[in-house]
């Protein structure tokens, strides 16, 4: 037990240690102390990644009688939830400072909500992926209702429900897969499936599963809560709903999907058409909005049917374009909010009206966050442009059968060009009110901001090495 502590577990061992610290000092230190809350994150976060460089890869290593795992895959997608909660947390200064005596609290949610995370990933069989994944869902109830008012409680309340529904069917068909292999470890399942014929029961399971984990993912049926989740949190929580969660449960998906799940073509056909049922419902939906949070929503959906339909045809080139989706996403996505963050802070409201003409005095922030926008549209030298291309080549890699699904993909990605450039057109026209003025942001704010626009134009023109990176943790998980 030691052993596989100090082996594979010494990053998460990190943020309990930190999310400890956090209800002691919540407990002991004055809430005008507040302030300290998000730098004692950030060191815990940073602290984390350092100690990814003691966790054993190669060759895979399996610890805590075979219930969690780890290799390069699962190394990669923790790596990308602790850098994704570093940025979180230096965006959450305005939200901390508006709570100031929950502020510790709120950190310890933080922290716990990114543990579950990567235990997310780490699981390696059903029962600790089914606390794993509750030790992520049940703090991000409490984030999205940190912000005050009756929205956010609203939202919360509905992402509870959701949730709830989701997860019994997940156990439902959890409960007919141990029925079929009488074990519930992925790797032992994946030896049973390969020595018999799929069932149509186990597709039946594989469908439940699959179904109630995307649910989480603003996938088809479960896609409403998205909107009105998105509507009532606050902008850092929002940069944390669109990427933590996300790469954490895409992180598992595909692990199952590449054994446990993988033997079953009728579930490659219903995550498809899933796939895209929401991308054309999420598409419509965003052309007629002009709440900037609303639209934003419904790209997260779009975009999580899109890696999702690439995951379910499953090959390790599929694979390799999920994880290089997967990074240039949050990247882009976290420069949006960074931006979003900024705004809010300054008063700014979420209409399109409302950010009119706020390039002219605010020319860096203003490009920066075109520039991440373009990038999730998939303009050129952008990394939205080369992670699109490969995403199209992926399904068109993958036979005939699925060129209708290519070209629905191909029409969808168009009309979504309307609304993000709906987002920044804005920006660049002028005010009919004269007195727009400048925008002040923290350091934090800019950081994240600059950040993600140069690193979504560096992959855009260099994207190489991220490919190859990509390609070597899915040909070797």
């Amino acid at each position: 037990m030691i052993n596989d502590f100090f082996n594979i577990f010494l990053p998460q061992g990190c943020l309990i240690l930190f999310i400890l610290i956090h209800l002691v000092l919540s407990i002991f230190i004055s809430p005008k102390y507040h302030r300290y809350a998000r730098p004692i994150s950030c060191v815990g976060i940073s602290l984390g990644i350092v100690l990814l460089t003691t966790v054993q890869t190669e060759p895979q290593y399996f610890g805590f009688k075979n219930a969690v795992m780890s290799d390069a895959y699962t190394l990669f997608f923790h790596f990308l939830i602790l850098l994704c909660g570093f940025f979180v947390a230096l965006l959450t200064k305005n939200l901390v400072k508006s709570m100031k005596q929950n502020a510790y609290t709120f950190h310890a949610i933080l922290l716990t909500a990114i543990l579950g995370g990567m235990c997310v990933v780490s699981a390696n069989d059903f029962i600790s992926l089914f606390i794993s994944v509750e030790l992520l869902s049940f703090p991000t109830y409490f984030l999205i209702a940190s912000k005050k008012g009756y929205f956010s409680k609203e939202a919360s309340f509905k992402y509870l429900i959701t949730n709830a529904v989701s997860t019994g069917v997940f156990l439902f068909g959890v409960s007919y897969l141990y029925g079929l292999t009488s074990s519930l470890n992925i790797s032992e399942i994946y030896e049973t499936i390969i020595e018999q014929d799929p069932s149509l029961l186990y597709s039946f399971s594989g469908i439940l599963i699959v179904l109630g984990l995307v649910s989480k993912l603003a996938i088809f049926p479960f896609a409403n809560w998205v909107l009105d989740v998105f509507k009532g949190s606050e902008t850092s929580i929002l940069a944390f709903l669109s990427t933590i969660p996300k790469i954490a449960l895409f992180g598992i998906v595909c692990r199952l999907l590449v054994f446990s799940l993988g033997s079953s073509f009728e579930l490659t056909f219903v995550i498809a058409i899933m796939a895209i049922v929401t991308a054309i419902w999420a598409n419509t939906y965003a052309i007629r909005e002009k709440n900037v949070k609303v639209i934003l929503a419904c790209s997260s959906a779009a975009n999580a049917a899109y890696v999702i339909l690439v995951a379910g045809l499953v090959s390790e080139y599929n694979l390799s374009t999920v994880i290089f989706y997967l990074t240039c996403y949050v990247l882009m996505n976290l420069g949006v909010f960074a931006f979003l963050n900024i705004t809010e802070s300054n008063g700014i409201g979420y209409n399109l009206e409302d950010y009119k003409g706020l390039y002219h005095k605010n020319h860096g922030l203003a490009v920066a966050y075109a520039v991440c926008i373009i990038g999730l549209a998939g303009f050129p030298i952008t990394s939205g442009f080369v992670s699109k291309i490969y995403l199209f080549s992926g399904i068109a890699n993958s036979g005939l059968i699925f060129l209708p699904f290519l070209i629905a993909v191909l029409l969808l990605t168009v009309v979504a060009l309307y609304y993000y450039l709906k987002l920044i057109r804005p920006l660049f026209e002028t005010s009919e009110n004269a007195n727009v003025n400048i925008l002040s942001a923290l350091f934090s704010q800019k950081f994240v901001l600059v950040v993600c626009t140069v690193l979504t134009v560096l992959i855009g023109v260099y994207p190489e090495k991220i490919i190859e990176l990509c390609k070597f943790i899915a040909y070797n998980i």
